[in-house]
C-alpha cells in the first residue's frame, strides 16, 4: 500500500510538474518562434521528461508523441500544475499535523469548510503559512523522502 501511494505521488507531483514545464517550454516557443512543428513539440516533451527520469530510463524516439494523448494541453491549457500544487500542499499539511498533533485540527477543518471561496494563500493564514515560503515546499518533499526510505527499507 505504501508503494502505491508513492507511485500515485511520483505521477502527481514530479509528472505533472514535467508536463506544466513542457506546455511553457511550447508556449513561449510559440510565442518567440511561431508555429511549432510536431517534431518541435516532440523535442520539448523529450527535454521536460529527461529532467523528471534522469538517466534512470531510456527514452526512445517513439516517446517524443506521448505528449499527444493528454487531452489537458487541449482541453485544460494551464491546468496540470494543480495537480502537483495541490499535492505538496497536502502533504506539506501532513508535516504540519505530525508536528503540531490536536491544535492543526480545527485550522485543518475551517480550510475544508472555506471550499475556495478564496485565494490559496488567503485559506492558509490560520495555519501561519506563506505559499512563496520554499520551506513550506520542502516540508512536503520531505514527507516523499521519508515514505522512500520506508520503501526501501521493506
Amino acid at each position: 500500500m505504501l508503494t502505491v501511494k508513492l507511485e500515485e505521488i511520483f505521477a502527481t507531483v514530479f509528472r505533472q510538474i514535467a508536463m506544466n514545464r513542457f506546455e511553457d517550454a511550447v508556449h513561449r516557443d510559440r510565442r518567440d518562434h511561431g508555429e511549432l512543428s510536431p517534431q518541435r513539440f516532440g523535442e520539448h516533451w523529450i527535454d521536460t521528461q529527461k529532467e523528471m527520469f534522469g538517466n534512470s530510463v531510456t527514452l526512445t524516439e517513439n516517446y517524443s508523441v506521448w505528449w499527444s494523448y493528454i487531452p489537458h494541453f487541449l482541453h485544460a491549457p494551464g491546468y496540470v500544475y494543480a495537480y502537483g500544487f495541490a499535492e505538496l500542499l497536502v502533504l506539506s499539511l501532513y508535516k504540519m499535523f505530525m508536528e503540531e498533533g490536536d491544535s492543526f485540527v480545527p485550522k485543518y477543518l475551517n480550510l475544508l469548510a472555506s471550499g475556495g471561496k478564496d485565494s490559496p494563500s488567503k485559506l492558509l493564514e490560520d495555519f501561519g503559512i506563506s505559499l512563496d515560503d520554499p520551506r513550506f515546499w520542502y516540508d512536503g518533499l520531505e514527507i516523499i523522502d521519508e515514505m522512500l526510505k520506508q520503501v526501501e527499507e521493506l
